[in-house]
């Protein structure tokens, strides 16, 4: 076994029998939200997760992963929510880390000024108005290395920085930019990644097990299973908006969402398109099985005031039913929550879609269900920027039982953009955003 891999055990055998010192403290809490109702819609409950230097969570989990922290705190943990064994507890995942970017000459850079954090799944509590982090998994590679999350090719992904934009980092072809997460019932994990985007099965100690990549992506290089099993045109993924949503069907098939419309044949035409796709994987057959579009209400109807299409997002989707899901579309300042029904004639895989020669691609079509592609109906089930009480940035989205659910949102680390983020002595200007789980309860049962 390799120094690493044994650190990495001893660690997370101390996070899974009693978190260290500095992460077993009850987290700091948030007074209960009097909401207006929207509808009969309103939140119940508001819990905030305490603070917690991020260098002294990674290290407790790796080692000597984080030299310095550059004081950020620990969160992130937004990225997505799924519920645990018990009531209360849920399974989260921090997305790849402390990140923003600076112009240089006027252009944007990527910067990662905590460049060794290691992506983690993050099991949460809610007690009261708090969060309580109750145990922490690091993502890791076969033989027990740091998955990071910087990007994986240059060329394909955003070139890293440090955290003044200034001096360039090396890519890592392990890097993960984790977003959703559901577990398995034999206890495993998955999640989605921007990068590939790919999707990714994760042993129940954390280490990379197969990363499903599309068809032609070339990653060389890895330390993990990378598995080209993917259709070939999502590599015309919109740089950073890859695969944001994953949701567990009953039977035990995946569904992954692409947070936004591809860039087909080009970035202009993604930017104006509402047309994503989600994808259905088989963990059995280890393939994707059914490929369907969908279709975002107009931006201004999502977010008033909003007139740029390009902000659209899918963050979260929730299975509700055997064929039944909750979608999530979102600005960073609005989010509406729609339920569709997967039938089977709403199948696009393997048809002209699929094929980046297609013109116009699915993505230019201004109205797809005229020209014949079977689009997914949804209904609306609420309009969480109408809810009094629901955070900007909802990315993770739990179903607590039959009329209520746990949103969570993406404090990205307490980050903003541009030169003022840090000081001038590198430490970081807190955005003052925290981490919190709403718990909103709707005026009907789903």
């Amino acid at each position: 076994m390799s120094p690493h891999a044994a650190g990495r055990r001893r660690a997370h055998r101390s996070v899974a029998t009693g978190l260290p010192l500095a992460l077993a403290a009850v987290l700091v809490a948030a007074g209960t939200a009097t909401a207006a109702p929207c509808g009969d819609a309103r939140v119940v409950r508001t819990a905030t997760l305490g603070e917690i230097p991020l260098g002294t969570f990674s290290n407790a989990l790796l080692p000597g992963s984080v030299a310095d922290d550059r004081g950020v705190k620990l969160g992130g943990i937004g990225s997505d929510i799924y519920p645990a064994d018990r009531k209360g507890e849920y399974w989260t995942v921090t997305d790849r880390g402390p990140n923003g970017q600076i112009k240089v000459d006027g252009k944007k850079r990527r910067t990662f000024p905590v460049p060794g954090f290691d992506p983690a799944i993050v099991k949460i509590r809610v007690r009261g108005n708090s969060v309580e982090v109750i145990d922490a998994i690091p993502l890791t590679t076969a033989s027990g290395k740091a998955v990071t999350g910087l990007s994986d090719q240059k060329g394909r992904d955003e070139a890293p920085y440090t955290y003044d934009a200034r001096t360039p980092l090396s890519y890592d072809p392990d890097g993960l930019d984790t977003e959703g997460i559901v577990r398995a019932g034999d206890g495993t994990f998955w999640l989605v990644d921007e990068y590939g985007p790919s999707l990714v099965h994760v042993s129940a100690r954390g280490e990379v097990l197969a990363r499903y990549v599309p068809e032609g992506l070339g990653l060389t290089g890895a330390d993990y299973p990378v598995v080209e099993a993917l259709p070939s045109v999502l590599l015309h993924r919109k740089g950073n908006r890859g695969f944001e949503g994953l949701a567990q069907l009953p039977g035990g098939d995946l569904v992954m969402a692409l947070q936004s419309p591809l860039s087909l044949p080009d970035g202009d035409a993604g930017d104006a398109s509402r047309t994503t796709r989600l994808l259905r994987f088989s963990p059995r057959m280890k393939a994707v099985t059914a490929e369907y579009a969908y279709r975002f209400d107009p931006v201004n109807v999502v977010d008033p005031g909003e007139d740029d299409t390009s902000e659209l997002k899918i963050s979260s989707v929730v299975a509700v039913g055997p064929d039944r899901l909750l979608v999530e579309e979102r600005t960073d300042k609005a989010a509406r929550l729609q339920l569709v029904r997967l039938g089977r004639g709403a199948d696009i895989l393997g048809g002209p879609w699929d094929d980046d020669t297609t013109s116009p691609s699915l993505e230019q079509l201004d109205d797809p269900a005229a020209a014949g592609v079977p689009v997914l109906s949804k209904q609306l089930v609420v309009d969480l920027g109408k809810v009094a009480g629901v955070p900007r940035k909802i990315e993770g989205v739990a179903r607590v039982d039959h009329d209520t659910l746990a949103l969570v949102n993406d404090n990205d680390f307490g980050m903003t953009d541009g030169e003022g983020a840090f000081d001038a002595q590198g430490r970081l200007v807190d955005s003052g955003v925290e981490t919190t789980v709403t718990y909103v309860r709707l005026p009907r049962s789903l």
